[in-house]
């Protein structure tokens, strides 16, 4: 499964118990009619990839979902749900300057000369 959207926090990477476990969260807004925010979590060794990203970034995030069951000391049952991230990657937004091709200055064109309002043009529209 994948979630695209644009990043709106990244968290510290987090150390959680004595066995060194690590996680770090990252918040992505979706853009549909209904915006969603999303937490996802990158585990272990995938906790570095949210390094080369920033907030305010378009990206994309393979994600997994991860459930498990959890029986209190009072034997009372409880169901919790993770969004678990293993790949990001930058999307490409609207086309900026640098991707477009150059363009000579105005000075390089010829000015239209004698243009006569009355003529006829055979342009159907």
């Amino acid at each position: 499964m994948e979630v695209q959207g644009k990043v709106k926090l990244i968290g510290e990477t987090e150390t959680v118990g004595n066995n060194g476990f690590r996680k770090r969260d990252i918040v992505v807004t979706t853009e549909e009619q209904y915006p969603q925010q999303i937490l996802i979590q990158f585990v272990q060794d995938k906790t570095d990839l949210l390094n080369n990203y920033k907030v305010g970034q378009d990206v994309k995030i393979s994600i997994n979902l991860r459930g498990r069951e959890w029986v209190s000391p009072q034997g009372e049952t409880k169901y919790f749900n993770t969004i678990q991230g293993w790949r990001i990657e930058a999307l490409q937004t609207e086309a900026t300057s640098e991707n477009l091709p150059p363009v000579p200055p105005m000075d390089a064109f010829e000015p239209a000369g004698d243009l006569k309002e009355d003529e006829h043009d055979d342009l159907p529209f």
